[in-house]
């Protein structure tokens, strides 16, 4: 398979790209902050919710694979506030690293598509129901459910199948660092949120399109 990995340089992206260069794919990673590197495939995502950087690297990285197969989409952003402690500043960062990069990506990966290919994006389990301190990061998973459902239906002609997988936390550095008091041992790790990505991305999964799948079991 030929796939586009975004947010190539996270705990959970680096595990979803060791995954398929494993399987023996051809992956063109999207990077955040770690160095460029075109001709190994490593290129530089800039800001992802504008459009026309987005359009620019996925133009660079489908050059660079041939063909595209995949889009997985792992880029996003998280914040715990309470409502009464937010501005609408805070809601729109949170739109704009879930959902405006999301669509951004898709839209500018699309044209490369090869039909019957398979797009995989990120929610989250927190957000359905949201609890305390969840809603500005809360509404924009769940905004990323629906755009998941909606992109089905509206690909659906293409073959392409579009799913999201909705980890609960997942266990990186940061977040064990981010959250010292409470006991990692039920939550999941980044080889199993990958392998659950790799499935969806996969011929296996040619059934399933607009699943939004939970990946909570700790492994």
């Amino acid at each position: 398979m030929h796939l586009i990995i975004t947010g190539a340089d996270g705990a959970l992206g680096s595990a979803v790209v060791a995954r398929h260069v494993e399987a023996g794919d051809r992956v063109a990673a999207l990077h955040g902050a770690a160095p460029a590197d075109p001709s190994s495939g490593r290129f530089a995502a800039g800001d992802l919710a504008d459009e026309a950087n987005a359009r620019d690297v996925m133009a660079q990285a489908a050059r660079w694979l041939g063909t595209v197969d995949a889009l997985i989409h792992l880029v996003g952003g998280f914040q715990w506030a309470t409502t009464a402690t937010t501005t609408l500043a805070d809601w729109r960062a949170m739109f704009d690293a879930n959902i405006a990069t999301a669509v951004a990506s898709v839209n500018a990966a699309l044209p490369y598509f090869s039909d019957g290919g398979a797009i995989v994006l990120i929610g989250a389990v927190s957000a359905q129901p949201a609890k305390a301190g969840f809603g500005p990061y809360g509404a924009a998973k769940a905004g990323v459910a629906r755009l998941t459902e909606a992109l089905a239906a509206e690909l659906a002609p293409r073959g392409i199948r579009v799913n999201a997988a909705l980890p609960s936390i997942i266990d990186t550095p940061r977040n064990r660092a981010d959250m010292p008091d409470v006991d990692p041992a039920s939550w999941t790790t980044p080889a199993a949120v990958a392998d659950t990505i790799a499935f969806l991305a996969s011929p296996a999964a040619r059934g399933v399109t607009g699943a939004l799948l939970p990946v909570t079991n700790p492994a």
